[in-house]
């Protein structure tokens, strides 16, 4: 890749950051809207929305809805209703069996949640790449600098 590391950085974490959203189906398409406002990487921005799969969901989703509810005391009792047992199981259950309107207490709640996680995902991914990028392109730097059969102290003509 021969992105900068604002680029790889800005792509990566805006992937990441969109899937801590309920938006199943769509988080390519919000990933790539947030990398190219971000001036990210597109490869990147597709690469980072594999934070939100299968395993990671439930998580996801049950820190996003109970974040929602911290951040929304009482204003939605259906959504209490709704979510009475296992959180996990009834948050994917809702998700994929029911109509959007029949979830909408929850999926609201979840996607109020979801924002402060997505800022906290987008900063830690974000600051943890640019990192990662630019320790690399300066490995591979002085790699390239000692396979040179010029050294680099070493001035043209003198």
């Amino acid at each position: 890749m021969t992105a900068s590391p604002h680029q790889v950085a800005a792509g990566a974490a805006a992937g990441a950051a969109v899937s801590m959203f309920p938006l199943i189906g769509f988080h390519f398409i919000f990933g790539f809207v947030l990398a190219f406002l971000t001036r990210g990487s597109m490869l990147a921005a597709a690469l980072g929305t594999a934070v939100g799969n299968p395993l990671t969901f439930p998580f996801i989703f049950s820190a996003a809805y109970r974040m929602g509810r911290w951040l929304t005391p009482g204003s939605d009792l259906a959504a209490e209703d709704m979510m009475r047992g296992n959180e996990i199981e009834d948050i994917m259950g809702a998700l994929v069996s029911e109509s959007i309107w029949a979830i909408w207490p929850v999926w609201k709640t979840m996607m109020i949640g979801a924002i402060p996680l997505a800022l906290v995902v987008y900063v830690a991914s974000y600051s943890f790449v640019r990192w990662f990028v630019s320790r690399s392109h300066k490995r591979r730097s002085r790699l390239r600098q000692r396979r040179s059969p010029f050294p680099p102290d070493r001035v043209a003509g003198s």
